[in-house]
């Protein structure tokens, strides 16, 4: 019996990360294609601004064309589809190379970091930045992602730093 060493472990523990975040997008893409008159409504309250306390102030800054709304709504699925496309890659081609050298291994992990690359874009770029702060999306006691999507930046982030930094030897 080999004895496991504590560098298979961080390649197996990198690939795993990828498999979570690859699952996670699946269900994302799933609930949001099966699902779409839903979360549709919840882009369309916060694209229009129409449940934010200050709304009047900053209604030029509302799309309330059901037309755009729907058109950015594709936009946000397509960055899903891309990021989930990405780290399902990028989790292949990690545990394709678990075994291979280390400089393999980290070749290996560039579908992985640009999978999480565009999922801290859709997250935090998107959601939070764009959502929060120009759309205000935080003042509506009901139609609020901020929070879920910071749940999400916490996690990826931390995992595209611990995938994408090399210590394995």
């Amino acid at each position: 019996m080999s004895q496991i060493t504590t560098n298979q472990v961080i390649k197996f523990s990198k690939a795993t990360l990828m498999l979570f975040v690859s699952f996670f997008g699946l269900l994302v893409m799933y609930s949001n294609i099966t699902d779409y008159a839903t979360n549709y409504e919840y882009l369309s309250h916060i694209l229009s601004m129409d449940t934010t306390h200050a709304s009047f102030r900053y209604s030029e800054r509302a799309i309330a064309s059901p037309i755009l709304q729907h058109r950015i709504y594709w936009l946000i699925i397509t960055l899903e589809v891309m990021y989930t496309t990405f780290c399902i890659m990028g989790t292949y081609y990690l545990y394709k190379n678990i075994n291979s050298s280390s400089k393999k291994f980290h070749e290996a992990k560039k579908f992985a970091i640009i999978g999480l690359l565009i999922a801290l874009f859709l997250y935090y770029l998107c959601f939070q930045v764009i959502g929060a702060e120009w759309f205000n999306m935080d003042q509506s006691q009901h139609w609020n992602y901020k929070d879920w999507a910071q749940h999400i930046v916490d996690f990826m982030l931390p995992s595209l730093l611990y995938v994408a930094i090399r210590i394995e030897r």
